[in-house]
């Protein structure tokens, strides 16, 4: 008896041979199901008799159907296996949007990334934000939150916002989460577009993120931080970034390609908002007080 398996070819102590077709097979493809038994349809059974006295050509054409019916049956668990992973991502997709905003729009920026390294500058062109033509095309007031120029660009941001976004959205709960990203994120935008002297498009979620991290530092302001290895509390970190852009907004250094006007744009709406998220905590922290 064949020690191989006739499918994928591996060996095990103990193997299998089909009663239908005769053929030599793993635990994993015994059944005549799994193996596409081309015994199994017209209810024949192997026997060493029938073996024998089978002509090659027969064989032949045995084989042969046998691997079509293999070849249907792999092709169309690949099919089922690939529609069950885009529908599992999809729902996990859609379940991060309610547990975790943060983790849906880091999910969101990966999967468009791919899509620019796909689609080309086509996709880029159709979702940048471009000064000049926002009018007639405002979807990329929010749109440009979920392209990057390049692989660092995505993933210094989304691991700021998977550190930062997930405490500050516990902090303050999901839906004021949403609502805080995108209002930093187009405020930073409308910042960028009064400011420039330039028609260069802007993408990126650093302004968002800047909201995000502004908002942090004035409910937390003495969270410790690392910036470039070096430990401060994200208060600090927020004055010197606010500082960096500044300086490198009003000196413009040429070749600069940072928008630091987005930046300090959604520095202005982190803290504004979390200023007050803060005192609405005070008031009913005091409220609470007095009632006991």
């Amino acid at each position: 008896m064949d020690n191989q398996c006739w499918i994928c070819g591996e060996k095990e102590p103990v193997m299998y041979t089909c009663r239908y077709c005769g053929k030599t097979f793993c635990s994993g493809h015994r059944l005549p199901e799994r193996h596409g038994c081309e015994g199994l349809g017209d209810g024949t059974r192997f026997s060493s008799a029938q073996s024998a006295a089978g002509s090659s050509g027969t064989r032949g054409r045995s084989t042969s159907g046998t691997d079509q019916i293999v070849k249907d049956f792999f092709k169309e668990a690949t099919k089922n296996a690939a529609k069950g992973a885009a529908g599992s991502a999809f729902n996990r997709t859609k379940r991060s949007f309610y547990s975790s905003p943060s983790m849906a729009i880091i999910i969101i920026c990966i999967f468009s990334f791919f899509l620019e390294l796909l689609l080309g500058q086509p996709y880029y062109t159709l979702f940048q934000l471009e000064p000049g033509n926002i009018l007639s095309r405002p979807w990329t007031l929010i749109s440009h939150m979920f392209l990057h120029a390049g692989f660092a660009h995505l993933f210094f941001n989304m691991l700021v916002l998977y550190f930062f976004g997930r405490i500050l959205e516990r902090r303050i709960g999901n839906s004021m989460f949403i609502y805080l990203y995108f209002i930093s994120g187009i405020v930073a935008a409308l910042g960028f577009i009064a400011t420039t002297s330039t028609s260069y498009p802007m993408v990126g979620a650093s302004g968002a993120i800047m909201g995000v991290f502004a908002a942090l530092a004035i409910l937390e302001p003495n969270l410790p931080v690392y910036v470039f290895f070096f430990p401060m509390t994200i208060k600090s970190a927020l004055i010197l970034f606010v500082i960096v852009d500044l300086s490198f907004m009003y000196v413009n250094i040429s070749g600069d390609m940072i928008a630091h006007a987005a930046h300090l744009s959604g520095v202005f709406v982190g803290i504004i908002v979390g200023r007050r998220l803060k005192k609405n905590l005070k008031v009913s922290r005091g409220s609470l007080y007095r009632r006991w």
